[in-house]
């Protein structure tokens, strides 16, 4: 089954299908609202990841800002694989469950795969970097 267009364009659209009823790609749920991105700090619920989201705060007493953080519960569909440590681009959904009112729509840390280059081409691109350049006539000149 092909990914639907969800209205945000996205750089890494999964490449298997999932059966997910919560899945905005295969599934019948819409995005909406703002979109965040953030660093994935828990997998260990079934189709929820924690998200730790890093934002500034400006402190308008003294003119400066502040880090904060905030976390939250992302749904995650089994189309996109995340594992701790990936940053994550997520987005509000309608509530599915008590803590969870988003979805995660790209793992920004797998990029999409590109058109890898056979050993050939890789030893002449080495080959060219390494060719020493021509001396001009003028260090013939003073050799002789």
């Amino acid at each position: 089954m092909e990914a639907r267009n969800i209205g945000i364009k996205v750089t890494n659209l999964p490449q298997r299908s999932c059966d997910d009823a919560h899945c905005p790609y295969h599934g019948n749920i819409s995005v909406r609202g703002r979109i965040y991105e953030g660093v994935v700090t828990s997998t260990k619920r079934q189709n929820t990841v924690t998200v730790r989201r890093d934002f500034l705060f400006k402190v308008s007493k003294y003119k400066r800002f502040e880090r904060r953080n905030s976390k939250k519960s992302v749904h995650c569909p089994s189309c996109i694989d995340v594992k701790v440590g990936d940053r994550v681009v997520f987005m509000e959904t309608r509530k599915i469950s008590k803590t969870v009112a988003s979805v995660v729509i790209e793992n920004k840390t797998t990029q999409p795969k590109e058109k890898k280059s056979s050993k050939k081409e890789e030893l002449e691109e080495i080959a060219e970097s390494n060719e020493e350049p021509e001396l001009s006539e003028k260090a013939d000149e003073e050799d002789e």
